[in-house]
């Protein structure tokens, strides 16, 4: 099992930025490719990036390019992700996930993911 528990959302205004983490516990963090996804309200949770688990490999949702950047610090058994340049549509609910299959490099679909967090709340309005 792993527990991962999110933190770093709030309420910021558009063109700002905030740095969400990941807390990872249970087994070894760096066994599994991370994931963020968000889910806004009426619509389905989407993917919005990946890294591989050495952080080799990364991809990103076509919104998001250039201005997210996710990392992880595996000493830590934390996983990053760095928004820049908000825009109000970034407004949802952000989950934190990782994915146990390890014949996945960069998996960016939902049901790829076997742990999520609990979610933090990024609201970008003015």
């Amino acid at each position: 099992q792993v527990q991962l528990t999110e933190s770093g959302g709030g309420l910021v205004q558009p063109g700002g930025s905030l740095r969400l983490s990941c807390q990872a516990s249970g087994r070894a963090f760096n066994n599994f490719p991370m994931g963020w996804f968000r889910q806004a309200p009426g619509k389905e949770r989407e993917f919005v990036a990946v890294i591989s688990r050495l952080s080799d490999i990364t991809d990103y949702a076509d919104s998001v390019k250039g201005r997210f950047t996710i990392s992880r610090d595996n000493a830590k058994d934390t996983l990053y992700l760095q928004m820049n340049s908000l825009k109000p549509e970034d407004t949802a609910v952000y989950y934190c996930a990782a994915a146990s299959n390890r014949g996945l490099l960069v998996p960016s679909k939902a049901d790829q993911y076997n742990y999520w967090g609990q979610g933090t709340q990024v609201t970008v309005s003015s």
